[in-house]
């Protein structure tokens, strides 16, 4: 380079050095707007980011929000929020906004899993790591749905604390079959208030019981309960075999239709019946049938 050009070069450095440190002198020092203005919106970013604006943490519509508070440098501190909420469907974004931890989460998830149902508060108090502040807390919004309720709830109140408190009978003691009510009935070893029911029913179904062994019909029945019951003057309701008509005959739960149509055969051909064993030669009258039959026919 000749004189002149490094003249040039060095005027160049110079002015470029003295603009430098005006811009420097004018804005003090200090960021420029532009750049302080990206910083803002960064952290404004960040916040909107972790807390979705106010639907995880934050100001909602689900409840009742813990005040949150500011460390040193805007970092924000997690909020937890209480509202209605079922432990036996809540999801992991319910409890999480709930303020349990990820792990505690886990163990209800495979609680559930298992099988494991939360029929009270107290049992979700029991909880693996839920320590009693967090239980005092969430408390008040538990709510179990119906549907993980006991079925003992079905029953009222006064009912569960008669089966409950009822006086079983002792060994050698008996009741009538045909009088006892259901809550007689209750007293019997074995029988609750459903069978106790089943009992009631099934005897008018049939027109009245006219063997202990009867009960045997009653799905499930229990057999040591049979021992504690006796059969006094049965007084079966009768039906007029010779009267009824094939469907009439049916509706009696010892008639089937082939029966039913057997005995209305039988009629048409030979006339009235005059006993049950008329109609041992047709293959449904087994020497049972009309063993079990006889008692609930009048001719």
């Amino acid at each position: 380079m000749n004189r002149n050009d490094r003249r040039t070069v060095l005027t160049a450095i110079i002015i470029g050095t003295l603009a430098l440190i005006g811009l420097w002198l004018t804005n003090g020092g200090e960021q420029t707007p532009v750049v302080e203005q990206q910083h803002k919106d960064s952290l404004q970013q960040q916040r909107n980011g972790i807390y979705g604006k106010g639907n995880y943490y934050g100001k909602g519509n689900y409840g009742k929000h813990a005040s949150a508070s500011m460390t040193v440098g805007e970092v924000p501190v997690r909020h937890t929020e209480e509202f209605y909420f079922d432990p036996n469907t809540a999801d992991s974004t319910q409890l999480m906004r709930l303020g349990l931890p990820a792990w505690m989460i886990r163990n209800i998830y495979r609680y559930r899993a298992r099988g494991g149902v939360y029929r009270s508060k107290r049992d979700f108090a029991q909880t693996y790591g839920l320590t009693k502040k967090d239980y005092l807390r969430l408390e008040p919004y538990i709510r179990i749905s119906d549907d993980y309720q006991s079925a003992a709830t079905l029953f009222p109140k006064e009912e569960r604390d008669s089966v409950r408190h009822t006086v079983k009978l002792k060994e050698g003691e008996r009741i009538a079959l045909n009088t006892a009510d259901t809550t007689q009935l209750m007293k019997v070893p074995g029988i609750g208030s459903y069978y106790a029911k089943e009992i009631v029913r099934h005897g008018k179904w049939i027109g009245g019981y006219v063997s202990v062994d009867q009960l045997d019909e009653i799905e499930g029945f229990p057999q040591s309960a049979k021992q504690y019951f006796v059969i006094n003057n049965p007084t079966p309701q009768r039906i007029a075999i010779n009267k009824l008509s094939l469907q009439q005959l049916r509706r009696h739960p010892y008639i089937n239709y082939y029966m039913a149509k057997a005995i209305v055969d039988y009629r048409q051909l030979h006339g009235d019946i005059k006993s049950l064993q008329d109609l041992r030669f047709s293959k449904d009258f087994t020497a049972d049938v009309i063993q079990r039959l006889e008692p609930y026919v009048e001719y």
